[in-house]
């Protein structure tokens, strides 16, 4: 077990952002893993990501550890790939040896790790995460959204109230169980933010990172089950209230998705496709919000009930 010891002060140096190689790391580990909430994505990757030799070797699962450079605490709300790549060229060698061999990985010459490694992850996020991605980032804005709107009401701690099942909190300390029986490791923030990483690839999981460039706790954010999951049908009773079609597009927005991503999913054409997201917006169960280039849908709490049955 872990226990943050969190002041009111600290409540107010939360910060949320989406990483690109939270992400990564994550979703690296998830593939040579057997979590079944991937497997579908897996399949679909099958063995384009063979012969990526330096990043495998440095994200080892049999380790037990991840070198912290890998993971730079976000800069910005929503930093990019490249700006983190670029935090990670600029890393001491000194740190990059001392972190590697922590994480029981050996190399002669640190500093010419890093050239072939971030080669590797460019090569790795294109096979791997880029179809994917802008509804990675949909689905982390929208859990974003939904965490400041609710701390707007009751208040600050909600924040963190229902997280993570193995998060527990009570006033004055956040509590992360890792496995049961074993010892508690307290920690502070010594007056430094607390980075919250909504990251879709930890699986079951919730970690926090402590390391000198700081500290961050990655969760699952809701609903995430549904990014790798087929489509589910819609409930009856809401295929009967708005027809089939359109049911299903509605249920398929757990998932904030954009008309081509419901397009795709539900093997519609584009137009017809917009023609049921503008009827269901126009109905109140949807909302657009802008992404970037991408205008993504997603349910209104009216939707959200609907399409769940709540």
């Amino acid at each position: 077990m872990k226990r943050l010891e969190l002041t009111p002060d600290d409540l107010l140096r939360l910060r949320f952002a989406h990483s690109p190689m939270a992400e990564v790391v994550t979703s690296a580990l998830a593939l040579r893993g057997d979590a079944w909430q991937y497997s579908r994505w897996r399949r679909r990757l099958g063995t384009s990501t063979d012969g990526l030799d330096v990043l495998w070797r440095v994200l080892d699962p049999r380790s037990g550890g991840i070198p912290d450079f890998l993971t730079p605490v976000p800069q910005t709300a929503r930093p990019t790939l490249e700006s983190e790549l670029a935090v990670i060229a600029a890393t001491h060698p000194d740190r990059i040896a001392a972190e590697l061999e922590c994480a029981g990985i050996r190399y002669d010459d640190p500093a010419a790790l890093i050239p072939p490694l971030l080669a590797q992850i460019r090569r790795y996020f294109d096979l791997a995460l880029a179809d994917l991605w802008p509804r990675l980032r949909a689905t982390a804005d929208n859990e974003i959204a939904h965490r400041t709107t609710t701390a707007a009401f009751p208040g600050p701690h909600s924040l963190l109230a229902d997280l993570h099942p193995r998060l527990r909190w009570d006033p004055d300390a956040l509590h992360l169980d890792y496995l049961k029986d074993t010892p508690l490791h307290p920690w502070s923030l010594h007056g430094e933010p607390l980075y919250l990483l909504p990251t879709a690839f930890t699986g079951a999981k919730a970690w926090i990172m402590d390391s000198p460039a700081g500290r961050a706790l990655w969760y699952p954010p809701r609903a995430v089950t549904a990014l790798f999951a087929a489509p589910a049908p819609p409930p009856e009773p809401l295929a009967a209230l708005l027809g089939a079609t359109r049911a299903a597009v509605l249920t398929l927005l757990t998932t904030p998705s954009s008309t081509g991503d419901v397009a795709e999913r539900l093997g519609l054409a584009p137009a017809t496709a917009s023609h049921h997201l503008t009827a269901l917006r126009d109905a109140g169960l949807i909302v657009a919000a802008r992404s970037g280039r991408r205008l993504n849908y997603r349910h209104t709490d009216l939707g959200e009930r609907l399409s769940t049955g709540g």
